[in-house]
């Protein structure tokens, strides 16, 4: 039997790009070699893709920021320069073999094609989570595993997200949205607003990024400024959430497609404060795999993650980070992560690890869905004229 030539994109230009190749590299070392040839395809953090001549290599969630600082030292970008076809073709992938040293670089130039049967795009954040590449992969005609440009612009926008959150009638913590330009009209009346509603302490979010980048808690008003600050570094919209009492951080891993089925819940014990990205990749946080939760909870939590990943019509996998209260036993939905951590320590695996289903066979479910939910989408037509 052929083997299934697959395309892993990873890296990309978002300031996730380090847990990218951690990603990407747990996903490569575990595809099964009987059925698959992964081929690397990277993003360097300057938006150029590149088969690399080594794939990345498999790091602790530790080591993530150390390997990724090597790398950027590391002088040039081995490797062949690529180029997804933006038109269906049997050639999806087309590499550029240039002449070092001489000139002019395109007389030099050698293009080849490569087939491929299915993307997997392990990317985290902007430009390469939010619906960007997926609109890319869709004009490509290839199959690819995870959600499609709506759910993946949806829910990396946690404002957006929020609103099909309320649509479809989940519960939420209270939460106010600002623009850059608003605070810079006027911070008095951002801070009047987040008064007004919210309760402190608060947690100010850049709204497009994840690994919790850009996150602050803020326990009184005097610190809001400072915060709203951090947060528009890395985006134009924040979300301030008032924080839960006692929150306990609980996720839960789903997949499918039309029928989308929920993992056992996990709980995140944090190494600092609250979840933030050291406390995520540098430091040590506790991890319980399956969360120590009632029937009753772990059945609502798991409906509550099936419901979020229907609100945004997600496809494929997602993980689904819900708060529960301590104090009244409360749980909210946090968030959808469309493509989150996969390495073969990340909650998303270790919950289907927990829930029966192994790393190696998650991702044949995995680009099973990718498959099943690309025949689907061909059998839709394109032309509103009947066949003669």
């Amino acid at each position: 039997m052929r083997k299934l030539r697959i395309g892993v994109i990873y890296g990309g230009r978002s300031s996730e790009h380090e847990v990218s190749l951690a990603s990407a590299a747990s996903v490569i070392a575990n595809l099964d070699r009987q059925r698959y040839e992964p081929v690397p395809i990277r993003i360097d953090r300057d938006g150029r893709w590149a088969i690399p001549d080594r794939p990345p290599t498999v790091v602790v969630a530790a080591d993530v920021i150390a390997r990724a600082r090597q790398e950027a030292d590391r002088p040039g970008r081995p490797g062949r320069e690529t180029y997804l076809v933006p038109h269906p073709g049997e050639e999806a992938l087309v590499t550029v073999e240039r002449a070092h040293g001489e000139t002019p670089a395109r007389e030099n130039a050698y293009v080849a094609g490569l087939a491929l049967d299915l993307i997997f795009p392990v990317l985290h954040g902007p430009y390469g989570e939010d619906g960007t590449v997926q609109g890319l992969l869709e004009l490509s005609g290839l199959p690819y595993v995870g959600s499609g440009v709506l759910a993946s612009a949806v829910a990396m926008d946690k404002a957006m997200m929020k609103v099909a959150f309320a649509g479809r009638g989940l519960p939420m913590v209270p939460h106010v949205v600002a623009s850059a330009e608003e605070w810079a009209a006027s911070p008095e009346a951002v801070a009047a607003s987040v008064a007004a509603r919210l309760s402190y302490p608060v947690f100010v979010k850049p709204a497009n990024l994840g690994s919790s980048v850009g996150i602050s808690k803020v326990k009184e008003p005097g610190g809001l400024a400072e915060a709203l600050r951090v947060a528009f570094e890395f985006d134009r919209k924040v979300v301030v959430e008032e924080g839960v009492p006692a929150a306990r951080e609980i996720e839960c891993s789903v997949v499918g497609n039309h029928r989308p089925e929920a993992s056992l819940p996990g709980e995140i014990v944090p190494s600092r404060e609250f979840y933030d990205y050291e406390a995520k990749y540098v430091e040590e946080s506790v991890a319980h795999v399956p969360a120590p939760l009632d029937e009753a909870t772990t059945a609502e939590v798991r409906r509550l993650a099936v419901e979020a990943f229907l609100a945004v019509d997600a496809a494929g996998f997602a993980r689904v980070d819900c708060l529960l209260s301590r104090e009244t036993g409360r749980l909210y939905v946090n968030e959808i992560n469309t493509i989150p951590g996969f390495t073969t320590i990340s909650m998303f695996p270790r919950l289907w690890e927990a829930t029966g289903l192994g790393y190696a066979a998650l991702l044949d479910r995995l680009v099973d869905l990718a498959f099943e939910r690309h025949a689907a989408r061909q059998q839709l037509r394109t032309s509103h004229l009947q066949a003669q």
